[in-house]
């Protein structure tokens, strides 16, 4: 497969060295179980996938945007009793992002968005901070399963490695996928307080106190095609918005 010039781990010093390059895609993902069904490494291969196809759609548009690699651990301090989950806290992300943000703008790229796959991951607190210290620098944030209405394409809505995103893997890594009479059936406890139980008050969740499997959502009605429509309108629409920051002033972003 010939090197993708917007996908920085696979372009070499000659392309990036004449290309313009405007803006920075960060994928951040974690290593944690997902049911009994799908790899550790689930949210960083959705990570890849979809900024590398929203990236290409940004290209292919002539916005000049470039992939930087994964980051493969994410905030998990509440699934620590679960083997080989590995945690980074959110003091250490904010460290790697303030260097990431620091060789960029060195380098005269002015624009990062941050493409998240882990619902642990929290940057908007670092956004604020990081940007303050960087004011040339425009800093945003994307949770890559928000942008689109599960409800279009799936049966039952998905927390964590149901039906939605058993779909998306099942179209961009099927051989890493067990059979689904494999998968537990993403049973979740909720809280008996009323507060965190309708969400208007939060707490992270201990994870082994809430799935017995390790999944919230049931993925027993996943398919490969619900996993590429849905795919196809959330890089669209990613895609879109790196072509339109691309060109955007960051200095007149507002009516």
């Amino acid at each position: 497969m010939p090197a993708r010039p917007f996908i920085l781990r696979e372009t070499t010093w000659k392309t990036i060295r004449v290309t313009d390059y405007t803006l920075a895609i960060l994928p951040w993902g974690a290593t944690e179980a997902h049911n009994y069904h799908l790899p550790f490494g689930t949210d960083i291969i959705e990570s890849d996938y979809i900024a590398a196809e929203s990236a290409k759609i940004a290209w292919e548009a002539g916005a000049r945007v470039i992939v930087l690699p994964t980051v493969p651990f994410g905030v998990n301090t509440g699934q620590m009793d679960i083997k080989l989950t590995i945690n980074m806290n959110p003091t250490t992300q904010s460290a790697i992002l303030r260097d990431v943000v620091d060789s960029l703008s060195r380098q005269g790229i002015r624009k990062l968005v941050l493409l998240n796959s882990h619902g642990g991951n929290d940057f908007r607190q670092m956004v604020r901070e990081i940007q303050l210290q960087n004011p040339e620098m425009f800093i945003c944030t994307i949770n890559w399963w928000q942008i689109v209405d599960q409800k279009k394409y799936f049966d039952e809505a998905d927390d964590h490695a149901g039906e939605m995103e058993t779909s998306v893997m099942l179209n961009i890594a099927p051989d890493l996928v067990l059979p689904l009479s494999e998968a537990g059936d993403g049973k979740a406890r909720t809280f008996k307080v009323r507060g965190l139980r309708e969400r208007w008050v939060w707490t992270p969740r201990l994870w082994t106190k809430v799935t017995e499997d390790t999944g919230v959502g049931n993925p027993k009605r996943a398919t490969p095609e619900k996993g590429a429509g849905y795919l196809k309108a959330a890089t669209e629409k990613i895609g879109g918005f790196l072509k339109e920051l691309a060109e955007a002033d960051v200095n007149d972003l507002y009516e």
